[in-house]
């Protein structure tokens, strides 16, 4: 545990030291949002129809522009041979790393999505479904590009292997949290799309840090 507060007090130094790196995919997902209006038919009554889809897509691809830098740190200083010297499973330090990215990416990208969604006319019913779809399917989101990450660690260049590795598996998330706020724009329930997320969670949590772990190995950490 001392290892894991460590871990996480470390990796928030350095966001610390290099803002831009958590910042770029915040202000990337930001003008999407903010210029998206203007590149479409700028009627309210469309835009509330699409809201809840450009907010999903544009978190999605802000999340994926932060994956890359997970690991990267840790294989250039040497710390992920550290963690491995000192006994401690790889399954706990893929877990913090998801928390982290998580905390820095996902975190203020739900936060922020129901403010931002006002400029994209979502109606008022789905500001909950939103929040909530967010809340539940961001972390899922981190979990499993921690896999990706894992699998790329160390390789030069690797952002677009990471991308095309990753997005397939994003897919269900995108369905069932814009199916989510869909059902709530038009006053139906939405908790079965919500459960599936919650599942979804669940599973990522149990299953996606055993497979940072493997894939870590696999990328030549003994």
């Amino acid at each position: 545990m001392k290892l894991m507060l460590a871990t996480l007090r470390r990796d928030a130094v350095l966001a610390a030291r290099n803002p831009g790196e958590w910042l770029n995919p915040l202000a990337f997902f930001l003008m999407v949002i903010v210029l998206f209006p203007l590149a479409v038919a700028p009627e309210p009554d469309f835009l509330s129809r699409i809201s809840g889809g450009v907010v999903w897509v544009a978190a999605l691809l802000a999340t994926l522009l932060s994956l890359d830098m997970l690991y990267r740190a840790d294989v250039e200083d040497g710390s992920l041979e550290l963690w491995h010297a000192s006994g401690e499973p790889l399954y706990a330090l893929a877990l913090v790393k998801a928390l982290f990215h998580w905390c820095i990416s996902g975190l203020p990208l739900t936060l922020l999505s129901p403010l931002l969604a006002v400029m994209l006319h979502l109606p008022d019913s789905a500001y909950l479904a939103l929040f909530l779809s967010l809340a539940l399917g961001t972390p899922v989101l981190s979990l499993l590009g921690g896999v990706g990450a894992a699998l790329t660690a160390g390789i030069g260049g690797g952002s677009l292997l990471l991308a095309l590795l990753i997005l397939p598996l994003y897919v269900p998330v995108l369905i069932f949290a814009t199916g989510a706020v869909y059902q709530a724009s038009l006053g139906l329930p939405y908790t079965g799309e919500l459960a599936m997320l919650g599942a979804m969670l669940s599973l990522a949590v149990a299953l996606t840090p055993w497979a940072s772990s493997a894939a870590l190995k696999l990328n030549g950490l003994r």
